[in-house]
This record gives structure tokens, C-alpha cells and sequence, in this order.
């Protein structure tokens, strides 16, 4: 069952849908960017209905400026608040909530990263976590070096060049950028950070070919991650598609698994 509920969050309101289940892990699910609760192409209201089906209620939100809540957007920085609300609704609608695994996709997964302590969560699932500044370029230099790279081993491409229909100059401007050292966002280190304190298991997932997840595979590669490679809490799986929301069949289903393999992990530890 379906049930539509106002929150109150630091003096205004926030829109909140369960999907009632008895189980006893359930599943908050964070918005991103300023996407409503139901999600990109109604994905997320589509999983939240299959989570609850296998016995998992899970509660849905608009933080506050997005979708049916009102106030000032405030963005992912500052939903600490939102989210806070959110699970105590969440406790409150589905008594028989003992275990709390937060999901989010794209700067949600990074705001669980930044926030999850205070909400009492037991595990997290991180999709695409967003670690670009904001003055960030966009596509980010991530996607252009994977673009030239394939490119470059394309022989196809070889014989466009000799051709003479490739623009040298816009390719002399992507072999820079191949050949530039990536720098570390001030977001990548506070997520990487915020992961390596926190105790609980994460599961991260990629959508291998979109741009926000090859910027996140960047970093994750690189030397100050080692640590939080080796972290045996951390499990990293990747999904063949570009689609960031994850929305072809074949996609939906695959991110699916992994989060019921979250879930199903989380509830073997009660």
C-alpha cells in the first residue's frame, strides 16, 4: 500500500510517500539533483513499489523547495535536515523499521555520505556519487579523457584522420585534457573522508559509461582513495549502461539486484 504524508522539517514541511511492507529493513530512498521523489521517468517510485513487494517498506521524499515541499531550495549541501526528517517519518509510518539502509543517486548518494550519521542508518547504497566542484566544466574531464581513449583505439577514427576529416585542433584540445593529471575535488576528499569514518558497510554503484560516474571511477583510482579501496566495508559494482537514472529494462533491473542484495545483507546482520 501506498501512503502519501506531510512532514514537518525545521518549522516547514516536507512531502514523504511509504510503500508499506513488515519488514523489518527498509529502505529510505534520497533524491537527487532537484528531482522529485518519484524519481527520473517515474524510476524510483517503480523501485520503491518492487522493494516493497519483496517485503521491504520504503519511504520516498522532496526535500524542501523541490517537487511538493515547499521553502527555499537549498540544495544537497544543506539536506542534512531533510533527510533527518525523512527517517524519523519513515520510524514513525512502519513500526516494524528496525534496520535503516539509505539509497541515493548522484549528489543524494553524496549527501548520504555527508549525513548519514545522524540518522541512525545500518547500511548505505551510493549510485553514482556526485564529487564535482561546482564551477566544475561539464562534460567533466573524466568523460572527455574516456571519450578520446576510445576514440584513439578505434581504427576507424585512424582513417578519418588520414582523410583529413577530424578538426586537429579540437583533437589537440582533447589529447590535452587525456594527458592532463586529474585534480581532487574539495567534494570528492569530503566524501572520501566521510567514508572512511564511517562504520558502516556501502555499497557503491556505477553506471559505467555516464559522465558523473566515470568523474567518481577517477577518483576512486587514484591514490588518495587506497584507502578506502582496501576498506573491506566498501563494495564497489558497475552497471554496462550511460543511463544515470539506470532506465532501460536491462538497467532498472540490474541496479535493482544490487539493491536487494544491499537489503538482504543488511537484514542478515539483525
Amino acid at each position: 500500500m501506498r501512503q502519501w504524508l506531510s512532514v514537518d522539517c525545521a518549522g516547514e514541511k516536507i512531502a514523504g510517500i511509504l510503500d508499506s511492507a513488515q519488514g523489518e529493513t527498509g529502505l529510505l530512498i534520497v533524491s537527487g539533483g532537484n528531482e522529485i521523489a518519484s524519481g527520473s521517468h517515474a524510476g524510483m517510485a517503480r523501485l520503491a513499489a518492487r522493494i516493497a513487494a519483496r517485503g521491504f517498506p520504503v519511504f520516498r521524499f522532496d526535500r524542501r523547495g523541490v517537487g511538493d515541499s515547499i521553502a527555499e531550495n537549498r540544495g544537497y549541501a544543506a539536506s542534512g535536515d531533510d533527510m533527518a526528517a525523512a527517517a524519523c517519518a519513515f520510524r514513525e509510518a512502519a513500526p516494524s523499521l528496525r534496520r535503516l539502509v539509505l539509497l541515493g543517486n548522484c549528489d543524494a548518494a553524496t549527501a548520504i555520505a555527508l549525513f548519514h550519521t545522524a540518522l541512525g542508518a545500518h547500511a548505505l547504497i551510493l549510485a553514482n556519487p556526485w564529487v564535482l566542484d561546482a564551477e566544475t566544466e561539464v562534460p567533466p574531464a573524466a568523460a572527455i579523457r574516456a571519450r578520446y581513449t576510445h576514440r584513439l583505439r578505434d581504427p576507424r577514427q585512424w582513417l578519418r584522420a588520414i582523410r583529413g576529416d577530424i578538426d586537429f585542433a579540437k583533437l589537440v584540445k582533447g589529447l590535452a585534457t587525456l594527458s592532463a593529471a586529474p585534480r581532487e575535488s574539495e567534494i570528492a576528499t569530503q566524501l572520501r573522508d566521510a567514508l572512511e569514518a564511517s562504520p558502516l558497510p556501502a555499497r557503491i554503484i556505477l553506471a559505467s559509461r555516464d559522465a558523473t560516474a566515470l568523474a567518481f571511477a577517477e577518483h576512486w583510482h587514484s591514490a588518495s582513495f587506497s584507502t578506502l579501496r582496501a576498506n573491506p566495508r566498501i563494495t564497489i559494482a558497475e552497471i554496462d549502461t550511460a543511463s544515470h537514472s539506470f532506465a532501460r529494462p536491462a538497467d532498472a533491473a540490474a541496479f535493482e539486484a544490487q539493491v536487494i542484495a544491499a537489503l538482504e545483507a543488511a537484514s542478515g546482520e539483525l
